[in-house]
């Protein structure tokens, strides 16, 4: 063997032991914890009380540890406790969330030595076919880790946290997530955060939802030190993806983008001018509202359907920015500065 082949058995030889799944695991399950509470309710019977169970993942803010999360696991829950993978379990405090993004943020009354702080890395640069790792506490069973792929990129998703709005910008995966996932973290190969597990489709196999790392980098700094994030752009806008039997219908030669079938008074669209449907007509044996204006790129990058179009502003926006909006209308493609809401508070 060469000197240079010696070199680079040696690499791999290093790689592998690095990136192999049990010593990751070993890595990285410290890190993890469940997150318990009990909600209390009121029904017919009286007060009733339920158990609430997810998973959650250390990190170190400006010397500060904390336990970050899902905002549905905490979001009703009372007497919250965390444990750690050795069986301790201390009181937790929520601190700061999210309701639109998912996310949450505790305080854990435990020793220094328990916190073991993960690292969280930029979501800018996955790709779809890029292997992933979930660990989390499915069904309460506690460190089960998972592995897969990332499946898509820029999804939208809804959940009752978020009101009537979506949560967008979310990276679908195969990695197998279950009830009691949620919260733990979504990582790449060399044990970095790259996403928070939150969602799945019921009765589904193989689609599971994580909130990117980018969403909570650019949270984290405002939920621990105000409780609260107010920076998600919005159009004030509802629509629905375009379709060639909806191009059809309107007559136009374009089979892409997002149709705008309702816009909300006083807001973004509203007042730069944006146009909604004026027509409810059968399409596909679905009731549909058309002859509003189709969006079909913002800042010159190319909105395919409502996902792209979520995704985009909730990545690369926020509010009181302006930006350009490129829509058709009439057959006519305009350009249209928008000056940039942001979300109203959920009551």
């Amino acid at each position: 063997m060469y000197l240079n082949d010696n070199i680079e058995y040696q690499n791999i030889t290093y790689f592998y032991n690095e990136t192999a799944l049990p010593n990751l695991y070993n890595k990285l399950r410290d890190s993890i914890v469940v997150i318990s509470g009990e909600v209390v309710y009121q029904s017919f019977f009286g007060t009733q009380y339920s158990s609430v169970q997810g998973s959650g993942f250390v990190y170190e803010y400006d010397d500060n540890m904390v336990v970050i999360t899902n905002y549905h696991v905490v979001s009703d829950a009372t007497g919250i406790s965390v444990t750690f993978s050795n069986g301790d379990s201390y009181p937790g405090e929520l601190i700061g969330s999210d309701a639109y993004s998912d996310l949450a943020v505790l305080t854990i009354d435990a020793p220094s030595e328990e916190f073991k702080p993960l690292t969280i890395v930029s979501s800018s640069n996955l790709e779809v076919g890029d292997p992933v790792i979930a660990i989390g506490s499915p069904f309460g069973l506690g460190g089960t880790m998972t592995t897969g792929i990332i499946s898509q990129l820029g999804r939208t998703i809804q959940d009752s946290v978020a009101g009537s709005f979506p949560i967008a910008n979310i990276i679908q995966t195969s990695a197998a997530i279950n009830p009691g996932n949620s919260g733990g973290p979504l990582l790449n190969y060399q044990g970095n955060v790259i996403g928070i597990t939150t969602a799945i489709i019921q009765d589904s196999n193989g689609l599971g939802f994580a909130i990117p790392s980018n969403t909570i980098l650019n949270e984290i700094e405002s939920l621990i030190k105000t409780g609260s994030y107010n920076k998600h752009p919005w159009l004030g806008i509802s629509g629905a993806d375009m379709s060639y039997s909806i191009a059809q219908a309107m007559d136009v030669n374009i089979t892409y983008g997002w149709l705008i079938t309702g816009i909300t008074n006083g807001g973004a669209a509203y007042k730069a001018g944006l146009k909604e449907g004026n027509q409810q007509i059968r399409i596909d044996n679905k009731w549909a509202i058309i002859g509003g204006d189709i969006i079909v790129a913002v800042d010159g990058t190319r909105i395919i359907n409502g996902d792209s179009l979520m995704s985009y502003l909730e990545e690369y926006t926020v509010p009181n920015q302006i930006i350009t909006v490129t829509i058709l209308r009439d057959n006519q493609f305009l350009d249209i500065s928008v000056k940039l809401g942001a979300r109203p508070a959920i009551i």
